[in-house]
Order: structure tokens, then C-alpha cells, then sequence
């Protein structure tokens, strides 16, 4: 769990989904724990959503959830519910099969779990230093700038947009 691993996730489900169900966005909104690879004071993972947002032209804004309520995460508690329902009584033998019985989960509401390995490697204590965090376009939010910020595209960067219709829509 680095964060390199957290944005190459993002980065997976943008390509897969969200550049289609989202043709003209132009910015992206992302809520996630305070700890962890994806937290608000780790350096890794602001450096990898610089370079995915110059990659994809996208302002991406990060709302983490206050220290110790990562804990009232409804969606993420409601979908591991479907998952354990899904994969009890089988045995998780493989990466594979895990791979498999989570793509498999689905409910009567309409959830459909899309699931792939990842075999990246993402080594860990990566050092991110002063300098690569000061050419990061970091905006601090005015309320809890520690924790609410928007990473924006650096100028001159190669940028793919998925579409060729600007809006000021957000995929969330």
C-alpha cells in the first residue's frame, strides 16, 4: 500500500471509466482516509497525482476525512459487506481466484464490482525531497488547507484530456 499504488488505482479507473462516463471533465474530486499511502501528509502521493493530473489535464481536489473517521466510511463498510457475503465458504487460494470472487459481487440495488490484479511493484519509502514537493501546483483550500487541496496540471506538460469538449464538469 504505497501511494503510487493509490494513484495508479485512480489512474486504472479513470482509464477504464471514468474518461467515458465523464466526456467533458475538467477536474476530479477525491475523498480519502487521513492515514495511510493516500494521506494527507504523505509526499508520494501528492507527487503521483501531479503527474497524473498533468497526464490526464485534470485540477484534481483532494478532501481527506478527518484524522479517526475514516471508520464512518458508509461505502466503503456497505461494499466489503457484498464482498465477504460473496467470497464466504470459498477458499481464497489464489490471486486469481480473490480477483474473481470480487469481480463477482454484485447486489439486488445494482452494485457490479469490477475487479483486476495489479502485479506493479511499488517499492516502499520512496523519498519524495523538498524540491519535488515545491514544483507540485498544490492550492490549499481555505478551510483545512492541511486536509482539502487541488493538484493542478503543470504548464507545458504532455496532456491527454479523453475528450476534446472542455467543461467545468467534475467526475466525482
Amino acid at each position: 500500500d504505497t501511494g503510487a499504488f493509490a494513484v495508479e488505482s485512480i489512474r486504472r479507473w479513470w482509464h477504464a471509466l471514468g474518461k467515458t462516463r465523464y466526456l467533458s471533465a475538467t477536474s476530479l474530486l477525491i475523498t480519502a482516509d487521513c492515514g495511510g499511502s493516500n494521506g494527507a501528509r504523505v509526499r508520494l502521493w501528492k507527487r503521483e497525482l501531479q503527474t497524473f493530473a498533468n497526464e490526464t489535464g485534470l485540477a484534481i481536489t483532494v478532501a481527506h476525512h478527518p484524522p479517526g473517521t475514516s471508520k464512518w466510511n458508509r461505502i466503503e463498510h456497505r461494499l466489503f459487506a457484498f464482498i465477504t457475503q460473496n467470497w464466504r465458504g470459498k477458499p481464497l487460494i489464489s490471486h486469481e481466484v480473490i480477483v474473481q470472487l470480487i469481480g463477482a459481487t454484485t447486489t439486488d440495488k445494482g452494485l457490479d464490482v469490477q475487479c483486476c490484479l495489479d502485479e506493479n511493484a511499488y517499492p516502499k519509502a520512496i523519498k519524495v525531497s523538498d524540491a519535488e514537493m515545491a514544483a507540485i501546483n498544490l492550492a490549499r483550500d481555505d478551510f483545512h488547507g492541511e486536509w482539502n487541496y487541488t493538484i493542478s496540471p503543470l504548464p507545458c506538460t504532455s496532456i491527454d484530456h479523453g475528450s476534446s469538449a472542455p467543461s467545468a464538469n467534475r467526475a466525482i
